[in-house]
Formats: C-alpha cells, sequence, structure tokens
C-alpha cells in the first residue's frame, strides 16, 4: 500500500525561507538522499493563499510504510535533514501517511 511523507513549513511574521534554493538545491537532494531507498517521487507546493499556513508542502511518496520508514531512518537521511537551516529558519513538520 502506498505510504508517503507530508513535510510542511509552516508560516511566521518574519519566518526566512528561500525558494529558489529550496527548488533548485534541497528537492534535488531529497531526491539524490532517498532515491536509493524506494522513494518513487517528491513534490514541492506553494499555497496561493493570501495568508498561508505554511511557507511550503512537500509530499515523499514511497511503495509502502515500511519503505518509508526505512529510507527515513537511514543514515543517509541526515544529508536531507541536515540542509533545512540552509533555506528556512523554522522547524517543518512531518506526517507520515499510508493509503487507504
Amino acid at each position: 500500500m502506498p505510504a508517503s511523507v507530508l513535510v510542511t513549513y509552516p508560516a511566521s511574521a518574519g519566518a526566512r525561507f528561500d525558494r529558489d534554493y529550496y527548488l533548485a538545491t534541497h528537492m534535488p537532494l531529497v531526491e539524490r538522499v532517498f532515491g536509493p531507498h524506494g522513494l518513487t517521487g517528491a513534490t514541492a507546493w506553494f499555497p496561493d493563499d493570501a495568508e498561508p499556513q505554511s511557507m511550503a508542502v512537500a509530499m515523499l511518496a514511497f511503495p509502502d510504510a515500511d519503505t518509508r520508514d526505512a529510507a527515513l531512518g537511514h543514515p543517509d537521511a541526515g544529508q536531507a535533514f541536515g540542509d533545512i537551516p540552509n533555506f528556512t529558519d523554522v522547524q517543518p513538520t512531518a506526517q507520515r501517511l499510508s493509503a487507504g
């Protein structure tokens, strides 16, 4: 059963989020890091709302929950997590999702 990780970057007054870096550097890094561990897709979304609750949302797709959980727990995952301060000063939230 397909599984995903929904990552949100909460909006707050004065928060920094470098969209160009996120798209050009971070998302390709996520694909390089998690691709060998089962990632089947990574998509970034940006809210159109005038006062959004999030600055960005990412959906990382995996074939199943076991693969997703193993990928997130793999030592290589630290490369992606460690890149976050390069484009934002907010703490993202991550939610694990399963289809069904």
